[in-house]
C-alpha cells in the first residue's frame, strides 16, 4: 500500500502548528495505524528530519494512551482505539489527515502529544474509597446484585483515552466523569462518599476547562469501550441528588 498522511507538526505548546503531507510507501493492510506512524519516522530519521511524536504504551486497547483524530474522526473510522485500527480501513492512496485531540482540556505538548492529566485530576478528586476494607474479603461476603455488578464493570472498562473529549463538538468530558462515577457510586464500598464524590468531580471537571453537555451522543460513537449514554443520564441524576442533600444539610 501507498498512502499520503498529512500530520499535525507543532514544536511545542506555544507554537504555531499545520499539517505536513508525507507519502509512506511499502505498507501492509494488516499494519495497524500506529505503525504506519513507525514507518513514517523511520523515513524521517533515515532523512535528518524530527519524527512525529505521539502517545502509545500497549498497542493492544488496553491502556488508552494512543489517540489521535483521522480523517476528522477519534480514533479513525472504526469504533476502536488507534492501535488496534487497521490500514485495510483505508484504499491504497489514500489521502489521511492525522491530527491530536481538540480540546481546552487537552492542551498540545507537540505534534499529536497532548496533555491529559486533566483526567488524572478528575479522578484524584472523587476516585476513591475511605471505608477500611483490610485484606481481600470472600468473594461472596458482600453480595451485590448482577444488575448492579454489571452496571459498575461496565463503566469500568473506561480506558480514560480521551475520544469522547475528542469527538464531543463542546469538548465535554462528561462521559468519562459519568465512567467514574458510577463505577464506584454502584458499589457498596463506594456509599459514604457517594454525594460528594459527585460534586467533587464535576466541579473538578468544569474548573479543567471541559465543555458542557448537549447530548449529541458523539462520545458514545466514538468511545472504543462502548460506554453508553446512559451513565450520562446517571451522572445528571447523581449531581441533582447530591445538590439536594447539600442544599438540605444548610451548606
Amino acid at each position: 500500500m501507498k498512502l499520503t498522511v498529512r500530520v499535525w507538526r507543532q514544536p511545542g505548546p506555544a507554537s504555531e502548528g499545520r499539517l505536513v503531507a508525507y507519502t509512506v510507501e511499502g505498507l501492509s493492510p494488516d499494519m495497524s495505524f500506529l505503525e504506519l506512524l513507525d514507518v513514517l519516522n523511520e523515513d524521517l530519521v533515515e532523512r535528518g528530519e524530527q519524527p512525529v511524536a505521539f502517545d502509545h504504551d500497549c498497542r493492544e486497547g488496553i491502556c488508552g494512551a494512543c489517540g489521535v483524530v483521522i480523517n476528522g474522526r477519534a480514533h479513525g473510522p472504526e469504533q476502536t482505539t488507534t492501535c488496534q485500527l487497521h490500514l485495510r480501513a483505508f484504499a491504497d492512496g489514500d489521502v489521511i489527515d492525522v491530527e491530536p485531540w481538540r480540546a481546552r482540556g487537552f492542551p498540545v505538548i507537540r505534534d499529536l502529544v497532548v496533555d491529559r492529566s486533566a483526567f488524572d485530576r478528575i479522578i484524584q478528586a472523587g476516585g476513591y474509597i475511605t471505608a477500611p476494607t483490610g485484606a481481600a474479603p470472600e468473594a461472596h461476603a458482600t453480595p451485590v446484585e448482577k444488575p448492579t455488578a454489571d452496571t459498575a464493570f461496565d463503566n469500568a472498562t473506561c480506558i480514560g483515552c480521551g475520544a469522547c473529549v475528542a469527538a464531543c463538538p463542546n469538548g465535554s468530558a462528561m462521559l468519562f466523569t459519568s465512567a467514574k462515577v458510577a463505577h464506584l457510586n454502584s458499589l457498596p464500598q463506594g456509599q459514604p462518599e457517594r454525594a460528594q464524590r459527585v460534586l467533587d468531580m464535576v466541579d473538578t471537571m468544569d474548573a479543567e476547562g471541559f465543555g458542557g453537555c448537549t447530548n449529541t451522543g458523539e462520545c458514545v460513537a466514538s468511545c472504543p469501550k462502548g460506554i453508553p449514554l446512559t451513565s450520562i443520564v446517571n451522572l445528571n441524576r447523581e449531581f441533582l441528588h447530591a445538590t439536594s442533600h447539600q442544599r438540605g444539610r444548610g451548606r
